[in-house]
């Protein structure tokens, strides 16, 4: 049977009557079942797909009646459509007919162009509904193939987290007894040459760790992974950091920052570290885009109930047909200058998202190629805090007794250099352990002020180690800081469910250790 043809099933106990209805029924685009008895239609109707039954009512054994009685109590043949084919038609019979499942009647002798018109609409019928049940296929196949693909995308993404946490850590690790070694070369000699080389090297590490945060950052934006630790607090604060941050890059270039700032404060409703990054990815793109000897130019304001901040230079410039896109991820001005400096492309497009995170917006204006930008951040100003008077935060110094420190971390390299650092700072006495149980050995062996404790090490890691150490009560209130390379909002919760003090991703700034040994109570 042609796919393409419409089943018809006719049924009569009289061979004239079948061969009648077959001619006047046949065409390409049907294809005409004959059944001379009750039986025989059911068996035609168990082993075909039927569009349309045609039956005679009066058959020896099994009536037409029967035989749609029978049709509508099978799950497979109830919907089949039945016009009934009589020689008498009485309002009785036709009643019974329509509650055996009939449609239609028509009386003999049959007029042949009012049975094709009838035919025809169930064939019509009939297709529309082979239609519905092929696009019902379609979309369940393609529901099927989303689902598959969403789980595989969900599954793609899962692993680009991880990988992209797993790089991060991996980079940072050898940077730890990089920034620490340069460190301690800056503490140890006073002469210029030294001082300017280890500036050189240091601006060049922080930049790889700014483009490793930002790698970081900009994925866990886009998929809403980043919560914003608000508060109120004077604009001014987070310009002022973000200046000290990008200034190694706009004094290599020599470039000349002007910063225009009110005498009054700016509050704000935000986070502070993403706004000091914010303002720091927008001066450090415009030290890069500018030439050399370059103006950069940082203004901020209040312009009624909006905080504006704007950082112009007067550096490559933006063509015109890009200034809608700029924002995008990987999106760079292709000049010589970018080329040369180098960068990733996600600076701007995370600047954005974390505007965006703030309920603020930012703009773009540019007259062209060579005729620099300006960049403008527009953020919701807020009602100043109410007066709460804090204790001093001054930093506390050293003390008047040296600190004992263990340092435990695997890589030697981190570990020595980490070491040393303090000895040069003038933190007194160290020691080092390379795995949990030597640290834990040694812990209470020296009972520390302070342990610096790496997350990943080989067998028991860091957290279990914290864990360990916390049970005894000797160790309830030390110091533990955890100093890793994981440094996601998770790692964190990790490690203070761990019980550590505090969570500082490498490599280490010294300033941060310092704020942090404040603490330890002198003796």
């Amino acid at each position: 049977m042609s796919a393409a043809r419409v089943p018809l099933l006719i049924v009569d106990d009289l061979e004239e009557n079948l061969i009648a209805l077959e001619a006047l029924l046949r065409s390409d685009t049907v294809a005409i079942l004959q059944a001379r008895s009750g039986p025989d239609a059911l068996e035609s109707l168990l082993k075909h797909e039927i569009a349309l039954a045609l039956i005679d009512v009066h058959m020896p054994d099994m009536d037409g009646f029967e035989l749609a009685e029978l049709m509508h109590g099978n799950v497979r043949t109830k919907g089949i459509p039945i016009i009934f084919l009589t020689a008498t038609s009485d309002a009785q019979r036709r009643y019974k007919g329509y509650a055996a499942g009939a449609v239609d009647f028509l009386s003999k002798p049959i007029e042949p162009d009012i049975l094709r018109s009838k035919v025809d609409v169930f064939i019509e019928l009939y297709r529309q509904r082979q239609e519905i049940e092929r696009q019902r296929d379609e979309l369940r196949i393609a529901s099927r193939e989303a689902r598959r693909y969403t789980a595989a995308l969900k599954e793609a993404d899962q692993r680009k987290d991880e990988f992209l946490a797993t790089l991060a850590h991996e980079l940072r690790t050898p940077l730890a007894p990089l920034r620490n070694g340069l460190e301690i070369l800056r503490r140890k000699s006073a002469e210029p040459v030294v001082e300017r080389v280890c500036g050189m090297m240091d601006r060049q590490l922080s930049h790889m760790v700014q483009l490793i945060d930002d790698l970081l950052d900009i994925s866990r934006v886009t998929r809403g992974k980043i919560a914003l630790r608000r508060q109120t607090f004077d604009m001014r604060t987070a310009v002022r950091s973000a200046i000290e941050s990008a200034q190694p890059h706009i004094d290599q270039a020599a470039h000349a920052l002007r910063v225009d700032l009110p005498d009054a404060p700016l509050w704000i409703d935000a986070d502070p570290t993403r706004i000091d990054q914010i303002v720091c990815n927008l001066l450090s793109n415009a030290a890069k885009y500018t030439p050399n000897g370059g103006k950069i130019r940082l203004a901020a304001y209040q312009q009624g109930d909006v905080a504006v901040l704007s950082v112009t230079d007067n550096g490559v410039g933006i063509p015109e047909d890009m200034l809608g896109n700029i924002f995008d991820l990987f999106t760079q001005v292709d000049t010589s200058i970018n080329r040369s400096q180098g960068g990733l492309g996600i600076g701007l497009a995370l600047v954005k998202q974390l505007v965006g995170m703030h309920g603020g917006s930012i703009g773009v204006e540019s007259a062209g190629l060579g005729k620099g930008s300006t960049f403008s951040v527009r953020l919701p100003v807020t009602a100043p805090p109410s007066a709460n008077p804090t204790a001093s935060t001054e930093e506390a110094g050293i003390g008047a007794r040296p600190l004992n420190i263990l340092v435990v971390d695997d890589n030697v390299d981190s570990a020595e250099t980490t070491g040393l650092l303090l000895e040069s700072m003038g933190y007194g006495s160290y020691a080092l352990a390379e795995d949990g149980p030597g640290a834990i050995a040694l812990a209470k062996e020296l009972q520390p002020d302070v342990i610096l404790l790496d997350i990943g090490l080989p067998g028991m890691n860091g957290y279990d180690v914290c864990r360990e150490l916390r049970r005894d009560p000797r160790f309830a209130d030390t110091l533990i800081i955890a100093q890793t390379g994981w440094g996601q909002d998770r790692d964190r919760e990790m490690a203070y469910g761990a019980g550590f003090s505090h969570h500082l991703v490498k490599p280490l700034k010294p300033g941060d250790l310092t704020a942090l040994f404040a603490q330890v109570a002198v003796a």
